[in-house]
């Protein structure tokens, strides 16, 4: 697992090796990754000062992808001791301390948030029903800019909630992207 773009491009990060089965960490191909960025870039969002929020964190490789192709900031949001691991390692390796905060907690209770994302990953453990609690959650917090992009990857499409447009669906072999912008 690596960097596809940007300044970090090419290097290489701390990746799950045997896992932990019960930590579902499950991370991004590149193959994916890349795919994801190249469709965003159709979607008007600004490069070098949008902030990322990451839920389902896991490896952290999908906000500091973002990272390394420009993004201002990115909070990354983990309850997985696993993944906390992996996500402080790999912020390290690719120098992004400055940028990049984790927030040790479930994404589906987070707290009310002091500023707000336009870009969001969402990447729950396939077929437990966590990612619209954690979309439910953010809203509430105030963690979407009125117009934020999230992209939320599943092992099925998901449905469009209430209050989003979906932009775009796609399949990556088991995995389904699906992008909506908050409206």
């Amino acid at each position: 697992m690596r960097i596809i773009a940007g300044e970090n491009r090419g290097l290489t990060l701390s990746s799950v090796g045997a896992g932990d089965p019960s930590a579902h960490l499950r991370p991004t191909s590149d193959r994916v990754r890349e795919s994801l960025f190249n469709v965003l870039r159709n979607y008007d969002l600004p490069a070098s000062d949008i902030s990322v929020l990451d839920l389902f964190a896991g490896t952290g490789a999908l906000a500091l992808e973002a990272l390394s192709r420009g993004a201002a900031s990115a909070v990354l949001v983990d309850d997985g001791r696993t993944a906390q691991r992996l996500i402080r390692e790999n912020i390290k390796k690719t120098r992004r301390t400055a940028q990049a905060t984790l927030l040790t907690r479930s994404a589906t209770a987070l707290p009310e948030a002091s500023s707000a994302f336009g870009l969001v990953f969402m990447d729950p453990p396939y077929g437990m029903d966590l990612g619209g609690r954690a979309l439910g959650s953010a809203l509430a917090g105030g963690w979407l800019t009125d117009d934020a992009v999230v992209v939320w990857e599943e092992n099925a499409p998901q449905p469009t909630p209430q209050g989003f447009d979906l932009l775009d669906q796609r399949r990556y072999g088991d995995t389904w992207i699906t992008i909506l912008r908050r409206i």
